[in-house]
């Protein structure tokens, strides 16, 4: 649990406070200094337009860590209401929620985010859109399923008689049993959030330019990928890191809760 804690407070203090370490503002051209390799002034060179990449990567981590926070807590609170309304509603709710989610799932979600965004047209609002929209499929499948096993328990069934609302029961009786898997489920999909936005922005459907998301620096960086590689290495470097450390953290937090399930 440590490891998570340490992971969140890191990419957190990344996406905050990164841009303060910038040593030069992301958008500003410098043509003289084009395509500069590491060097004291530029530690990571510049790019095509003479913008310093290492600050261009500190400001990217806001757009796309905290683009991929947001996406990942829509698809979350999507998921887990359809869930809640299917385990809640009725056999008919059930059966009609369930096929519609089925339905999304048969699709790939990066590809279905990508024919989405490119009918919206490209933007960040269109981001966000189509990466909420075609993730939040397995926060109501475990939603739904451990909101069945959970209705059938004491302290629920005496709500019930009690008349509580069910938007009262699905708060204070559903969630606090959901929280402990939705909480694994979404780290993976921050990390896949994360790589969803790089997608879209790397074929020009994402954040558009001069902002400095990673995906879109390396849609940039992709025409001088010959002759100065380090121009995709660096964001390419940035989201594997942050992909794989989130996965590493989700994997410690499964680990973690399914110890303190085996000790009770």
């Amino acid at each position: 649990m440590r490891s998570v804690l340490i992971v969140a407070t890191g990419l957190v203090a990344l996406a905050v406070l990164g841009p303060l370490f910038a040593p030069f503002d992301p958008t500003a051209i410098n043509i003289p200094n084009r395509l500069s390799p590491p060097n004291a002034t530029f530690p990571m060179g510049t790019d095509a337009l003479g913008r310093d990449v290492l600050s261009r990567l500190l400001f990217g981590a806001r757009w796309s860590l905290g683009l991929a926070f947001l996406i990942s807590l829509l698809s979350l609170f999507i998921g887990t209401s359809i869930g809640l309304m299917a385990a809640l509603g009725g056999k008919y709710a059930d059966w009609s929620l369930m096929r519609a989610t089925d339905t999304f799932l048969a699709f790939p979600e990066l590809v279905a985010a990508v024919v989405i965004a490119g009918l919206m047209g490209a933007g960040t609002w269109s981001l966000i859109f189509a990466l909420s929209v075609t993730g939040w499929m397995r926060y109501a499948r475990v939603a739904r399923g451990i909101g069945l096993s959970v209705q059938s328990r004491g302290y629920v069934v005496q709500a019930r008689l009690a008349g509580l609302p069910g938007w009262s029961i699905a708060l204070w009786h559903y969630l606090p049993s959901l929280i402990p898997s939705l909480a694994v489920i979404w780290t993976g999909m921050f990390a896949r959030a994360i790589l969803g936005i790089s997608a879209l922005g790397f074929l020009g459907f994402g954040v558009q330019p001069p902002n400095p998301e990673w995906g879109a620096m390396l849609l940039d960086a992709r025409v001088h990928m010959r002759s100065t590689p380090l121009q995709m290495i660096w964001p390419g470097f940035a989201v594997v890191i942050c992909v794989l450390t989130i996965n590493l953290a989700g994997d410690a937090l499964r680990d973690a809760m399914a110890n303190e399930g085996g000790h009770e």
